[in-house]
Order: structure tokens, then C-alpha cells, then sequence
């Protein structure tokens, strides 16, 4: 076994590692307005001077897993009017689509313990051009692309620093710190670099009035006072550094012009710096925040090295085996992939997949929010929020936060989102089952889970609703735990199927409007996907019956049957709930059907496609005809039985049998459950053969869903003939929109209405392996559509695979498709190699969209890149 593999099965080496965000600002949890505006109760600017109640944000940064205490560097090229303590984006108002990170940095390496990380930061030499984006951005319009740092010209002439920021750790609270400063112009140029230590404030908000300290008696070393923590000192490797010293605390008469008798506050530094305010820092060497200062000039293409050490150990000689040890910790990085990536022949896919992984592990957070506290205030810090109107969360009082939780992005999206979280984990289970089972775990305990059963969804409304994945989520984690140790985790599975029950009654009780296996959801996670908000409420009691919502939850069906079956191998009162469940799915299957009195279904066999419904008040219904992925989602609903599993479930099989004998109508929802497949396999699907067969060939049509870089979200055909719907006496018009969302609907920051999502695609390619393992070669369809070529269900996930690979692959020209048309990031040899994991992507030509760093269901491409070298 690897030293890697082995030190991440030990908890203890995860209690340092990336856990800062990168964006604390612009939060709800930070919003202490009356009128609930977070993005505009904290804003960019006011970040540098103001203490934050709940979590801290930082440039790479790390704290331990309860964020006593952060360390990460921060940064001056003498020019900007701030220094570079956190990254610069725009807030959702100031974007034309929405919030967006306005800096270029790159998540290139990490191990599962954290024994090793690796991040790059492109830093300009000149004025960093806030005033520019935000004009600009301010300026365009929905219709038009987002204005990015690279199209200001700032990187013309190689005017930045790469500047690269490692850990390495020599044990798990004794952590090595090296940042690479390299100046890739061809003149000199002068660089500040901050290695920063501060405390998280916890001791303003009025539970109690212990204060950590930081101090220096000795040159080149930072002593660390803390009652509950190993870490002693902080040093530099060259001693002739100067340390700076101020407190994390509000600088309130910046903030809201009232004047403190304290001093030296939060923006202590960078006042004494860009200012030239020496009041500003402590003389007396002692705070609760502190740095070194190093004040360097680099010359053109000079590269210069800076050393730490975060330590617990008080030392003469700090960095005697430093660089032995960063050599070992690298060496033993590049083990523990090569072992993982063993099967893959292509250095390029490693190169994707080991970055992809990187960036899940980077963005690792901690997150902090007791919603009670936040709703009604501190006794040192008042809420005055206005409890006759609009008030997040209200209903969430039981929510107590404060673990480390993979985000989907930590700068656009610094809060956990649980469908999201549930696409992390699968590619997580690769390198870390153990990580991946807690965070399914997580989500369902007590102080997470509605006590009515409903999930969390995310910090913006935690009453909004998501798809149901957790359980697909749970039992493919299972599966892949089980692979890699030999056998499976049922104390892990048991737990959360126990919690998911009650989610389930949750769905059933909440979201079937009339008690007939026909459910809504609203939003569901897909934004703009409908033709009006799907959360709108209509006059004259009509209401949407959802085919996604209908479909996720034929999926939950099956998945809680299936993982009902699996326990019931180790504890046969589990057969019973897999009878239930797999009852719901055909009475839902049986639904889909026909809705109430009318003879609508969800399926329209004109079209061979399924659509959502609007319900009328006389029980007939409306069939919305816009093609989007709404009607791909059916396909999820698949489930294969081996014979050998039924086999060792008697009292399932007799109610099966039982079924097909006396309930033909519900039997005959049921692909082939009678008819075994290769290997004596049974099908579950709420799409028989000729269904499958036509939704797929839509789906595998060049003029519709199918694009050079994965399946799009919406039909294709909307781009010449929009769909246009009246309801209500307003009309609303649907337009294939490949890059950017051109409304404001949902926030206006993503766009489910052309691009390309990697969560669905990843569950197409599953869903059409799941298919092939049943059919084999009898089914096959032709790929693309209308081409004559004929394929096997596993010949087009494979060839899906492969598109949405394609993504971050050199193509002939040697560009990649994510990056789009911007010359410097396909050609430079500073940039070429570096890659971002975008949330979606252009449907037309691949380019990356929306947040830049959302390597978490965007990081199931390692999986993919996995399957395809081990297919």
C-alpha cells in the first residue's frame, strides 16, 4: 500500500487542509441587513476591513477543520489600490450574467490527506483593472459574452507573476509552506508577498471573551498562543524578515463611520502598505493577525523561492529536512496516481483527470452557519431582519453548520448545494471512498435534515428544491467502496437509507399535488429550463406536473429498491421495503401514463418524447411541447436485477410474481421483467424498448440534442423557431441559448436552456450502460442520428464519454475546446497545460461557462476518463 492510501485512512491528517474559501463576502450567512440584500450588505471592497462572523476567505489558503486558525499569503505589486488578500469577482448585480471571479488561478494538485497541494495564481505586474470589469461588465447586456481579466490586455507582454503556492506536510500538524514567485515579463519588477497568519473571530459575538494571540520575540518566527491547538510557530526560512501585527477586527469607521477606541485592525496591513499608515500595525509585534513582510524586487523571468513552516515544534534549525521532505511528499503524490491512473494510456487524460481531482480536493471548505444565531442575532451583534416580510431560512432553525463540506465552487458558490454534493462524491469514491460516505452521511443527520424529512438545498433558500440523487449518489459510492476494499460498507448504507426514508415521505406528502404519483418540485436545480418559473403559481388552481420531477422520483424509487435489496442480503427484514419501493415506482410509472381523468400522460407518442403538463381544473391537461432535457430525465428511472440476486430474496420474488400474475396493467409498465436478458438479468425502466428507442434517436440528432461536446439541454431547434406559451394571459418564449443565460430568471448566472451540464450527460452515459447491460447487442440505434451507422447502447456512452472529454482535450490545433477562442490560454506554453473545470459549457462550440472552478459535478469527468480506460 502507497504511504498516500495510507495515511488517508487516517482522520487525523485531514484536520489541516483547503478549507478556506475563497470567497466569504456577498454570503447569506454574512447578511446582517434588514432588507435581506447579501450582495450588497458586504461588499469587495469592504471585505479588507471587516471581520467576518461565521468563516474566513483567503488566496490558497488552509485552517484546521474547525477554523481556529487560517493561514494563507496575500500579495502587492505596488500598484493596486488593494492589497491581493482575496480573489476579485464581481457581485450578482454588477455581472451581466450574474456573480463571476474576475482572476486566473489554477487548482493543479492535492492528495486525499493533504499531504501534498499545489495551486497557481497569475498575478499582473500592472494595476489589477477593477474599475474596467466592473464598467464593462456593467455596460454589456444579456445577449453579449462576460468581459474577462484576459480580455483587458493585462497579460500583453507577460506582465504577471506565476506565482505557486505548495504545501507539504512532514505530519498532520506540522505542515511545510513554499511559494514560487516567477516573473514571466521581460523587466523587473517588484512583487510583496504576505504569508499570513490570523485567527477566525470568535470572540466579538459575545459567547465569551477568550482571545488567541499571535506575538514575535524572535526574528523570522510567529508564536502562536492558542488554548486548543498544537501549532506553536510559524517560520521563515530567511530570518531577516520583518513581521507586521494587527487584529482580525472590524474597522468600523471604515465600514459604517463610527469611530472605535480600539486599534489595528483587520486592514491594518494594507493601509500601512498602500498608505504608508504606520498606526496601523502593532509595535508592539502582537495581534491576532500577523505576516511576514517580504518586499522583493524580481527580475525579468526570475524565479524566486520563499519558505515556512507552520509548526508545532519549537526549534533552532526549522527547515533542516524542508526540502527533503517536499521532495518525498511530491514523489509519493505521484505514486498515488500513477497507481489510480494505471489503466489510462493517455498522459493527456491523466493530465485532466489529476487536475479535475485537485480542484474536488481545493475545493474542500469549511462552513460554518447555526441559522438560529444568524436569525436572531448575538448579544455583541444585531439582526435586524424584518420577520413581517421575506426572511431566509426562517424555517431552519435547526440547522447548526459547521463541518467541511466539498463545495461546488469557492468563489461563485462558497455553500454546499446537496445535488451538487451528490455528483462530488462519486468521483470523490475513486480517491477517497471514506471522505465521500461522510458527506452522504452529513447531509442526513439531525442538524442538516428537515425534521419533515426534506433535505437542505442550499444557503439561499435551504426550502428550495433539488432533484433527489442522494440515493443514486449513496448506492454508486457503495459500490465503488465496495470494489476498492472487497466489501461493502452496509453500516454506512443502512444509515443513510434510514434518513432517506424519511426524505421519500417527505417528496410524497410535499410535492404530489393531488395524491397521485404525479409530482412537481418547482426549480428542481435546472433554473431556466421551463418556459416560464416552474415555481410560479397560476390562477384557476392550475398547477405543472413535472416530467423531471415525476421521472427524479421513479429514480428515488428505484434507487431506495435497490439499495433495500442489497441490505436485505444481510438482513431479510429489508425485503419488505424493497416490495414498497419497487410498488411506488410502477404506481408512479402507472401515473406518467395518464394524469387524472384526462387521457394526457407525460408521454406525447406523437412526438415519442415526454413533456411537463399543466393541469387544469377540469382534469384535462395542456402538454408543454418544448424538447429540453426534462424529457431525457425518464431514462435515470433504470434499474438491472440479476437472477442470482432474486434468488436470495424469496419473499421479493413471490410479490414479483405475484404482480405480473394479478396486476398485468402495472406488470406491463415494467420493461421485460418476464423475459431475462443476457445473463439471466431483469430490466426496470419506465421506457420500454420502442420508447427508449425514440427518445434516444431525439437525443442522438446533430439537429436537436446531440453536440460535438455532449447532449445539450435543449433541443437545438429552437434556435431558428423559438417555442412561444400562453398562459395566464402572458406569453412566454423559449430560444435556444447555447453559452449564457439571456434572462434574469433564477439570478441570470446559469443557462439550462442550450448548454452542455455535466451532472445529466453523466447520468445519460450511466443510464445507457445500465441499458446495454441488459440488452446487449439486440438493441442497438443509429449514432448519430440519420448517419447509418448502427451502435450498441454502450458503443454511445462510450461515445458520449468521449465528447465530454474532448472538452479539456488539445484538438488538432492544439486548443482546447473549454477554453473557447482566448489565444493565451490555448497557445501560451504558461497557460496551455492549465485547465478549468467550468459549471457548463457552450453547446455549440464547448467554451466554458459560468463558474470557472466547478470542478465538483464537473469533476465527474476524472470518473468518465476512468470508465473509458477501464471499459
Amino acid at each position: 500500500m502507497s504511504a498516500e492510501k495510507e495515511r488517508v485512512q487516517k482522520e487525523e491528517w485531514k484536520t489541516w487542509g483547503p478549507y478556506v474559501s475563497h470567497r466569504q463576502w456577498g454570503t447569506v450567512r454574512e447578511d446582517y441587513s434588514a432588507h435581506g440584500n447579501a450582495w450588497g450588505h458586504t461588499l469587495y471592497e469592504e471585505a479588507i476591513s471587516k471581520a467576518y462572523r461565521w468563516s474566513e476567505d483567503g488566496i490558497g489558503g488552509i485552517c484546521d477543520d474547525k477554523q481556529k486558525l487560517c493561514f494563507a499569503p496575500a500579495f502587492w505589486n505596488k500598484k493596486d489600490k488593494l492589497i491581493k488578500e482575496r480573489f476579485f469577482g464581481l457581485s450578482n448585480p454588477q455581472g451581466n450574467h450574474g456573480e463571476d471571479v474576475k482572476e486566473l488561478y489554477y487548482e493543479l494538485d492535492n492528495t486525499p490527506s493533504h499531504s501534498y497541494m499545489k495551486m497557481l495564481y497569475k498575478y499582473p505586474i500592472n494595476a489589477f483593472p477593477y474599475e474596467e470589469l466592473v464598467a464593462e461588465n456593467g455596460r454589456k447586456s444579456k445577449l453579449e459574452p462576460e468581459f474577462e481579466l484576459a480580455d483587458t490586455g493585462i497579460f500583453k507582454n507577460n506582465e504577471y507573476f506565476d506565482i505557486f503556492i505548495e504545501y507539504a506536510k512532514i505530519n498532520h500538524d506540522d505542515i511545510l509552506i513554499r511559494i514560487t514567485a516567477v516573473n514571466r515579463s521581460a523587466i523587473q519588477a517588484p512583487l510583496v508577498i504576505l504569508p499570513t497568519l490570523w485567527y477566525r473571530n470568535n470572540w466579538n459575538w459575545g459567547y465569551g471573551d477568550y482571545e488567541p494571540k499571535l506575538s514575535s520575540s524572535v526574528s523570522g518566527v510567529i508564536d502562536i498562543e492558542h488554548d486548543s491547538l498544537p501549532q506553536k510557530k510559524l517560520y521563515s526560512r530567511n530570518p531577516d524578515v520583518r513581521t507586521l501585527f494587527c487584529n482580525n477586527e472590524t474597522n468600523s469607521e471604515k465600514i459604517n463611520g463610527i469611530p472605535s477606541e480600539a486599534r489595528y485592525f483587520k486592514d491594518g496591513f494594507n493601509d500601512f502598505l498602500v498608505y504608508g499608515q504606520s498606526y496601523t500595525v502593532n509595535p508592539e509585534n502582537t495581534g491576532t493577525k500577523a505576516c511576514f513582510l517580504i518586499d522583493t524586487e524580481i527580475k525579468a523571468r526570475e524565479s524566486r523561492v520563499f519558505d515556512f513552516r507552520l509548526s508545532p515544534h519549537d526549534m533552532e534549525n526549522a527547515f533542516f529536512n524542508f526540502d527533503e521532505i517536499f521532495r518525498l511528499r511530491i514523489e509519493e503524490a505521484n505514486e498515488f496516481y500513477a497507481d489510480l491512473q494505471s489503466s489510462i494510456e493517455s498522459d493527456e487524460d491523466k493530465n485532466i483527470q489529476r487536475q479535475a481531482l485537485a480542484g474536488l480536493l481545493w475545493n474542500k471548505q469549511f462552513y460554518h452557519y447555526n441559522v438560529s444565531k444568524w436569525l436572531k442575532g448575538d448579544p455583541k451583534l444585531e439582526a435586524p431582519r424584518n420577520f413581517d416580510g421575506h426572511v431566509r431560512n426562517r424555517d431552519w432553525q435547526h440547522m447548526q453548520n459547521k463541518d467541511i463540506i466539498s463545495m461546488p465552487d469557492k468563489w461563485e458558490y462558497p455553500w454546499f448545494a446537496t445535488w451538487d454534493l451528490a455528483f462530488h462524491c462519486v468521483p470523490f469514491a475513486l480517491i477517497d471512498s471514506d471522505f465521500a460516505k461522510h458527506q452522504l452521511k452529513l447531509l442526513t443527520k439531525e442538524w442538516y435534515l428537515h425534521p419533515n424529512g426534506q433535505l437542505p438545498a442550499y444557503e439561499w433558500d435551504f426550502s428550495d428544491v433539488n432533484p433527489p440523487v442522494h440515493a443514486w449518489s449513496t448506492f454508486r459510492v457503495f459500490k465503488i467502496d465496495e470494489r476498492i476494499h472487497g466489501k461493502g460498507d452496509i453500516a454506512f448504507l443502512e444509515s443513510v437509507f434510514q434518513k432517506l426514508l424519511l426524505n421519500f415521505t417527505w417528496w410524497v406528502n410535499r410535492k404530489d399535488k393531488n395524491g397521485k404519483n404525479i409530482f412537481g418540485g418547482g426549480f428542481l436545480g435546472l433554473d431556466n429550463i421551463g418556459a416560464f418559473d416552474r415555481n410560479m403559481e397560476f390562477k384557476n388552481g392550475q398547477h405543472l406536473e413535472q416530467a423531471d420531477g415525476t421521472s427524479w422520483m421513479a429514480m428515488f424509487a428505484l434507487n431506495m429498491m435497490r439499495i433495500s435489496m442489497e441490505l436485505a442480503l444481510y438482513n431479510p427484514v429489508y425485503e419488505d421495503m424493497a416490495i414498497k419501493f419497487f410498488e411506488h415506482y410502477l404506481y408512479i410509472a402507472e401515473a406518467m401514463e395518464n394524469i387524472g381523468n384526462s387521457r394526457h400522460g407525460l408521454w406525447n407518442e406523437e412526438d415519442g418524447f415526454f413533456y411537463d403538463v399543466l393541469q387544469l381544473r377540469d382534469g384535462e391537461a395542456v402538454s408543454l411541447k418544448l424538447r429540453s432535457i426534462v424529457g431525457l430525465i425518464p431514462m435515470f428511472a433504470v434499474e438491472v436485477i440479476e437472477h442470482d440476486t432474486l434468488a436470495q430474496l424469496p419473499a421479493f420474488n413471490a410479490r414479483m410474481e405475484w404482480i405480473l400474475k394479478n396486476k398485468p396493467d402495472l406488470a406491463n409498465l415494467v420493461s421485460h421483467w418476464e423475459v431475462e436478458g443476457q445473463g439471466r438479468k431483469h430490466l426496470m425502466s419506465i421506457l420500454r424498448r420502442t420508447r427508449l428507442s425514440q427518445v434516444l434517436h431525439r437525443m442522438v440528432d446533430e439537429k436537436e440534442f446531440l453536440s460535438d461536446y455532449g447532449i445539450r439541454s435543449l433541443s437545438k431547434i429552437y434556435e431558428e423557431n423559438p417555442y412561444t406559451f400562453s398562459v395566464d394571459e402572458k406569453d412566454f418564449t423559449v430560444r435556444y441559448t447555447p453559452a449564457e443565460s439571456d434572462s434574469s430568471m433564477f439570478g441570470g448566472n446559469s443557462n439550462w436552456r442550450g448548454p452542455i451540464w455535466f451532472p445529466i450527460n453523466f447520468l445519460i452515459v450511466e443510464s445507457l450502460q445500465r441499458f446495454h447491460y441488459y440488452y446487449g447487442d439486440s438493441l442497438q440505434i443509429e449514432f448519430p442520428a440519420h448517419s447509418g451507422e448502427m451502435r450498441n447502447l454502450a458503443d454511445v456512452a462510450h461515445h458520449l464519454s468521449e465528447r465530454l472529454i474532448s472538452l479539456f482535450r488539445r484538438d488538432e490545433h492544439g486548443r482546447r475546446p473549454a477554453n473557447g477562442t482566448c489565444t493565451i490560454m490555448n497557445e501560451d506554453e504558461h497557460f496551455r497545460d492549465y485547465i478549468l473545470f467550468s459549471e457548463y459549457f457552450d453547446g455549440d462550440t464547448g467554451k466554458g461557462l459560468g463558474a470557472s472552478h466547478q470542478t465538483g459535478w464537473t469533476a465527474t469527468v476524472a470518473k468518465l476518463i476512468h470508465r473509458a480506460w477501464n471499459s
